[in-house]
């Protein structure tokens, strides 16, 4: 069956679970909104909002080069214990997510970290071209807001798809947020460097 965008708002909302995990719940609940909240507890996932107000001062620091040394990364992730930080799934997920950041070169972890003069910079950008391609001001604005909403998938970490998902629909943090559900913490990407071979700065 197919289910409306905003059935999958409500319950990203209520949930603080994963676009694609509240398509799927709902989809599995045939569009029962509370059956739909059941299925993502039963799995765990709608802690994983809950999960992450608590603090992360655990975790791990980890490098990882590319292309024979012509890209590397260096990344935090953190959690709340140093047991589950030596748990092969946050091993795993700080492997995948410093690969992914080699491969997608995104600028910074959070839309938050983008600085009003890079955003003003960019919708003023985009202004313009649509002025010039002559749309009506009434629409330029709407325009704008899903030229922006591109823009952080292409320089946001967290907005990022993961380049290792096979449908191209997982954000990484969508990614987090189910590894949160996993291991019962809250897991925070705190910073990352990634350095490219003769690149200026």
């Amino acid at each position: 069956m197919s289910v409306s965008v905003e059935a999958i708002k409500e319950l990203r909302e209520k949930t603080g679970t994963g676009m694609m995990d509240c398509k799927r719940a709902l989809t599995e609940a045939d569009g029962d909104f509370e059956k739909a909240v059941d299925v993502l507890r039963k799995k765990g996932l709608a802690a994983a909002s809950k999960k992450s107000a608590r603090t992360a001062s655990e975790g791990m620091i980890a490098s990882y080069i590319h292309l024979g040394g012509k890209i590397g990364v260096l990344l935090e992730i953190n959690c709340e214990t140093d047991f589950v930080a030596r748990t092969d799934d946050f091993q795993t997920l700080i492997k995948d997510i410093a690969m992914h950041i080699a491969a997608a070169a995104p600028l910074c972890v959070s839309r938050e970290e983008l600085s009003e003069e890079a955003l003003e910079r960019e919708k003023n950008i985009h202004r313009e071209q649509l002025r010039q391609q002559k749309k009506p001001d009434n629409i330029i604005d709407k325009i704008l807001a899903g030229k922006m909403e591109k823009y952080f998938t292409d320089v946001c970490l967290m907005d990022q798809i993961f380049v290792k998902d096979p449908e191209g629909k997982k954000k990484i943090k969508d990614l987090v947020a189910e590894q949160i559900a996993k291991l019962g913490e809250n897991i925070v990407i705190r910073r990352f460097a990634r350095f490219q071979l003769g690149e200026s700065r």
